[in-house]
């Protein structure tokens, strides 16, 4: 949004007042955090100006051997500014520690002098003879545009300029207009790429804002998000704690009035007694989520892990007629806290035993899921599980189960995240319902 009204009041401005505007503009590669950018494009710069000095070294020694021409100074000038162009360069490729703001702007007036002197030079010496060294004059041009202001780029043009006139100096008036197409040539150049880079930076800091901004907005609404799961938590808590709170109140209430048998007082007894028992184990369960133990790692072997769930289940197991399995290999092992495993794994298992009907059976399996992780999966046939309890199977205090707190899923899924894993509905199809917990093979740093 903030950038569509940028553009529309930017479109309704004058080209030159816009133009104004953004003379004064810094160039992002001289910024103290982008000196990778600034040393990508120097390398680029450099790779091209090696190749531009020695084509024309190559060109030049050639036609010296072929025609006597150019003069010996000619070739030598080249062969040291190509010489110096591949220290430059090595030393560019060599150095990768940021380099301060004022040295790459040293660095950056360096190279646009090396050139300059370079066509100089060389022009100076071939003076009222054929020259072409105006042309080392086009990659200065090309970085004073990437890197300076509108002053600094219409200098080097400047400079860029002068050359060309120089080597037109003394000869026919046909080369001093094709000094002057050159000096149109350079201006328009240096000019347009000055404009399209400085867009582009424009657009980058609209985008970066734009990007700040979104940032912000997103940590808004986690921390609203936050708020909102931290009253729904304790909107939940207080129904869980009130419901308990109740019955104790109302049983002791009941026991304590008049007119009460000794069976009908020890009834009203044993309520509130089973109600604080049920609060206590709720009070015990939350403070498990909220402030989970840090994991014990150690090395268990997975088999007897199972086994030893399935056996601690079996009793509640045999009272609703379902059957326990167990597969695994026995040289299975893993680094992880045994106790807490075995805790989140008892309560996923003694959730499908309560979803099984008679006869039916539920299955403990553990795999390798690949070279870096283990697999276990708690499988009973008692699905689909509805859409809607899907969406919330995990969160704190949520139940479908008249006995439930709603807790055990949640802190399953705490103890297996602690361990660096993940816990998931795998499978939810009629007839198959599979709970994978997968974890790191290996303890995690």
């Amino acid at each position: 949004m903030a950038t569509i009204a940028e553009d529309k009041r930017t479109m309704g401005r004058w080209p030159l007042t816009v133009l104004a505007q953004t003379i004064g503009h810094g160039n992002s590669d001289f910024v103290p955090n982008d000196f990778q950018s600034f040393r990508r494009q120097e390398l680029f710069f450099a790779l091209l100006n090696l190749f531009l000095i020695g084509a024309l070294l190559a060109l030049q020694a050639f036609s010296r051997f072929v025609r006597g021409k150019p003069s010996a100074a000619v070739v030598w000038v080249l062969a040291v500014g190509l010489v110096v162009q591949v220290f430059h360069l090595a030393c560019l490729n060599r150095r990768t520690a940021a380099r301060s703001l004022p040295k790459r702007r040293v660095f950056t007036f360096w190279s646009l002098g090396f050139n300059s002197t370079l066509a100089f030079v060389l022009t100076f010496i071939t003076i009222k003879g054929d020259t072409a060294y105006y042309a080392l004059m086009l990659l200065p041009v090309l970085e004073a545009a990437f890197r300076l202001g509108l002053g600094g780029t219409i200098a080097v043009v400047v400079l860029a300029d002068f050359i060309s006139f120089l080597g037109a100096y003394g000869m026919v008036f046909g080369e001093y207009i094709e000094a002057g197409a050159m000096s149109v040539i350079y201006t328009v150049m240096g000019v347009l790429v000055w404009l399209l880079v400085n867009n582009l930076r424009q657009r980058e800091a609209r985008f970066v804002r734009n990007r700040e901004e979104l940032e912000r907005t997103r940590e808004r609404l986690l921390a609203e998000e936050k708020l909102a799961a931290v009253g729904r938590l304790s909107r939940a808590l207080a129904h869980e704690i009130r419901n308990p709170v109740a019955m104790i109140a109302s049983s002791l209430a009941t026991a304590a009035s008049a007119g009460q048998d000794e069976a009908e007082r020890k009834e009203m007894f044993a309520i509130a007694s089973k109600e604080a028992a049920r609060l206590e184990r709720l009070t015990t369960d939350f403070l498990v989520y909220a402030r989970p133990r840090a994991p014990q790692i150690g090395p268990a072997n997975l088999a007897d892990m199972l086994n030893y769930v399935a056996s601690v289940a079996r009793a509640h197991a045999a009272n609703k007629g379902v059957a326990i399995d167990v597969l695994a290999d026995r040289r299975l092992e893993c680094d992880f806290d045994a106790g807490q495993i075995q805790q989140a794994l008892l309560n996923l298992v003694l959730n499908a035993i309560d979803a099984c009907r008679g006869g039916d059976s539920v299955s403990l399996k553990a795999e390798k899921n690949g070279s870096p992780a283990i697999r276990i999966d708690v499988i009973d046939p008692a699905g689909p599980i509805p859409g809607e309890t899907v969406e919330r199977i995990f969160e704190p205090l949520f139940t479908t189960k008249q006995e439930g707190n709603g807790l055990g899923l949640a802190i399953a899924r705490n103890i297996v995240r602690a361990h660096g894993g993940e816990i998931v509905l795998r499978i939810n199809e009629p007839r198959l319902v599979c709970f994978s917990i997968e974890i790191p093979a290996h303890s995690p740093n």
